[in-house]
C-alpha cells in the first residue's frame, strides 16, 4: 500500500506536520510495511511558511522589521529546499504557462501577517487610518537579500489598508505630496499622494517572481473592496471606511495615470487591505489560488502517482470547503496525478453540506472528536484522536485490501 498524507494544520492545535504524523501513526497501526508520502499542507494563509519549509527540506530565516504601527519586530518567513524545484516541476500542469516554469534554485515563501498582520493590534491600537505594509516590503527585501528569485506571498490575516504603499515604499518607492516631501505612512494620508517615484525600485524586482497566494476575489474599490468588506474588522469606522475607500480610489487612479496600470477593480487587489493592488502595480507578480501554488510547488500531483489513497485535513470541513480550502485543493492535485487515488479527509469538526464535496473529489469526511467534550479537551487530545481515527479508517481499508 502506498499512502500520501498531505494535511493542512488544525488551527491552535496541531501544525500541518504534526497532524500528518498523527495520521501515519494511525494508519501504521494496521498497516505497518506501507509506504508513508508525508506532504504537510496550506492554502496561503497562517501556516503555510511552515508547511513548505517543512514539506521541501527548507529552512527558516528572521528578519527585524517594523510592524503595522512601525515598532520594531522579528519576523520569521522560509527559503524552500531545493526538492522543491524537481517537485514543482514535475508536477506543473502543462496547460499554465505559470505553473510550468520550473521553481528558481532559490524560492522564498512569505507570510505577509507575520510583518503586517492583525495581532499586532489590539482594541485600543488598531487603526486603519495609520497601520503600514511597511514591514512586509522589508521582509521582501530580505528574501531578495537571500538570493531569492521567486517569492510566494501569503496576504491574508492583516493589519493594514494602505493599498500595499508601504511595502513599495521598503522596495523603494517613493511616495510623494504636491511639495515634493514623503507622505506619511498608511491609507489614511493616501489622499496627499501626487507624485509616484519609482526611480529608486530595487532593481532585483524585475528579475523576480512574486506568486500572491489568495482566494480573496475583492476589488479595491466600492461597496465590495478592501475598506468596505474588511476594513471594520481592522477597527475601521463607518467615516473611516468612507475616508479609505475614497482614499485608495484616488491612490487607484494616480497609478492609472502615472504607471498605466488599472488597479482599482482587478479582483484580488482588494486582498489585505489591498496589498493586492500595490503587489500587482509594483512587482512583477500575478495572484493564483493558495492551495494550487503550494500544491505545486511540493509535486503533491507527482506524488500521489502509484498512490492507493491519500489522506487530508483540517480543522473544520463543511460545504464551504469546495472554495479554495485545503482539502479540496489536495483532491483536486491528487486525481491530477492519479485519477483514481481515494481521498479521505479529516476534520475536529465536520460542518454542513459536506455532501457537495463528495462528486469534487473527496471520498470521505470523518470526524475526529470522539464524544462531548470542551474545546480546551478537543484542542489538547488533537493528535491522539486525529491518530485513532486513522486508525479506524485503516481498518475498514484493510476489510478492502
Amino acid at each position: 500500500m502506498k499512502f500520501v498524507i498531505a494535511p493542512d494544520s488544525f488551527k491552535n492545535c496541531m501544525t500541518a506536520r504534526e497532524a500528518a504524523e498523527a495520521i501515519r501513526a494511525g494508519l501504521a497501526t494496521v498497516f505497518p510495511e506501507a509506504e508513508y508520502v508525508m506532504v504537510p499542507m496550506a492554502d496561503g494563509g497562517e501556516g503555510t511558511v511552515q508547511s513548505l519549509v517543512d514539506a521541501t527540506g527548507g529552512s527558516l530565516r528572521h528578519a527585524d522589521v517594523l510592524d503595522p504601527l512601525q515598532r520594531s519586530v522579528r519576523a520569521t518567513y522560509g527559503v524552500l529546499g531545493s526538492a522543491a524545484d524537481a517537485a514543482a516541476a514535475a508536477s506543473a500542469d502543462a496547460t499554465d504557462t505559470a505553473a510550468a516554469d520550473p521553481v528558481p534554485a532559490h524560492t522564498a515563501v512569505i507570510e505577509m501577517a507575520a510583518a503586517s498582520g492583525i495581532q499586532f493590534v489590539d482594541e485600543s491600537t488598531k487603526n486603519p487610518l495609520i497601520t503600514t505594509t511597511y514591514g512586509t516590503g522589508q521582509l521582501i527585501r530580505a528574501a531578495l537579500d537571500d538570493g531569492a528569485r521567486r517569492i510566494i506571498i501569503g496576504i491574508g490575516g492583516s493589519a493594514t489598508n494602505d493599498g500595499g504603499a508601504g511595502m513599495a515604499e521598503a522596495l523603494g518607492v517613493r511616495f510623494l505630496d504636491a511639495d515634493g516631501n514623503p507622505i506619511p505612512r498608511g491609507g489614511g494620508f493616501l489622499n496627499r499622494l501626487v507624485t509616484i517615484d519609482t526611480s529608486g525600485l530595487d532593481p532585483r524586482i524585475a528579475e523576480t517572481e512574486i506568486l500572491i497566494a489568495s482566494d480573496v476575489t475583492n476589488p479595491l474599490v466600492g461597496p465590495k473592496g478592501a475598506s468596505a468588506v474588511f476594513g471594520p474588522q481592522k477597527g475601521a469606522t463607518p467615516d473611516m471606511v468612507r475616508r479609505l475607500d475614497a482614499n485608495l480610489a484616488y491612490y487607484a487612479a494616480i497609478i492609472s495615470d502615472q504607471l498605466g496600470l488599472d488597479v482599482a477593480h482587478t479582483p484580488g487587489a482588494g486582498a489585505a487591505g489591498g496589498l493586492g493592488a500595490g503587489l500587482l502595480a509594483f512587482t512583477k507578480s500575478q495572484m493564483r489560488s493558495g492551495v494550487k501554488i503550494v500544491s505545486e510547488t511540493v509535486g503533491l500531483a507527482a506524488k500521489s502517482e502509484g498512490a492507493d489513497y491519500c489522506f487530508t485535513g483540517e480543522g473544520g470541513i463543511d460545504f464551504q470547503t469546495q472554495y479554495g480550502k485545503t482539502p479540496m485543493g489536495v483532491a483536486q492535485a491528487a486525481h491530477q496525478g492519479n485519477p483514481d487515488i481515494g481521498v479521505i479527509a479529516f476534520a475536529g469538526c465536520v460542518g454542513e453540506g459536506i455532501d457537495q464535496l463528495y462528486g469534487l473529489g473527496i471520498d470521505a469526511v470523518f470526524g475526529i472528536v470522539p464524544g462531548a467534550v470542551t474545546l480546551d479537551r478537543a484542542l489538547a487530545d488533537g493528535p491522539a484522536n486525529l491518530a485513532r481515527a486513522a486508525e479506524n479508517v485503516a481498518r475498514l481499508i484493510a476489510l478492502r485490501a
